[in-house]
């Protein structure tokens, strides 16, 4: 029961700091996925009671270990970085893939998809930080990518996706979410046929505020919600 409403509390102040962040310029505050890696199903449960619905896992094996005793009504997004040959594991046991970044992730989700008779919702990861060590895909490379993916018929582009720079001042890390803003809007310009702007996935724990400031329609949000545990990583 204290469990219960220390999660309560936590997330009222999530959902009041997000309205106040982003009703007034953008008419609604973005949607709460639970980052929900290394918790245990039966802390996680408890969130839907709160009205969260989406979780957000990293790992194609923990989501396949705690799939069976999560509640049946949750849906699970993949937001790690995926191996091409893990995709076979998991395209009937996700909702959407937010990591697509490369040309052969998109062909294997796609030939998988096919085989299930699915059509995988994916987000296209974006490298706005344009570090080596981080997936994602380069900003000049984007709209070809954009392209390339939505000519494919097992997978349907429903937005964007991105990993922030591991900055601790807030000001600093406001043009990356700013410039990712800009990006999926431009994309939506476009109007490829085949994709549809309706995600954009940015904001963690530490910057969720400021994500929801500048135009996130999702935040990824772990720690704040669960509560302290390992150091957050910036996949959340």
């Amino acid at each position: 029961m204290e469990q219960d409403m220390e999660l309560h509390a936590r997330l009222g102040e999530i959902m009041q700091r997000l309205n106040e962040a982003a009703l007034a310029r953008w008419g609604s505050a973005p949607q709460i996925i639970a980052v929900s890696k290394t918790v245990p199903a039966q802390r996680v449960n408890p969130v839907l009671a709160e009205g969260i619905t989406r979780l957000g896992e990293n790992r194609v094996q923990e989501i396949l270990q705690k799939r069976p005793e999560l509640d049946a009504s949750f849906r699970i997004d993949l937001i790690g970085r995926l191996q091409n040959n893990k995709v076979k594991y998991i395209i009937d046991q996700v909702a959407m893939i937010q990591s697509l970044d490369r040309e052969s992730l998109a062909q294997e989700i796609d030939r998988r998809a096919q085989q299930h008779g699915l059509v995988m919702p994916v987000l296209i990861q974006v490298n706005i930080g344009d570090e080596p060590q981080k997936g994602g895909v380069a900003v000049e490379s984007l709209f070809d990518f954009a392209r390339y993916a939505a000519r494919l018929p097992g997978l349907r582009v429903k937005g964007l996706m991105a990993v922030m720079p591991d900055l601790r001042d807030q000001e600093a890390l406001r043009p990356y979410f700013v410039r990712m803003r800009q990006l999926f809007d431009t994309l939506a310009l476009e109007a490829i046929e085949g994709v549809s702007m309706e995600e954009l996935s940015m904001g963690m724990s530490g910057d969720y505020e400021l994500a929801a400031q500048e135009g996130a329609t999702v935040v990824r949000i772990g720690s704040a919600i669960f509560g302290a545990r390992d150091p957050v990583s910036r996949a959340e």
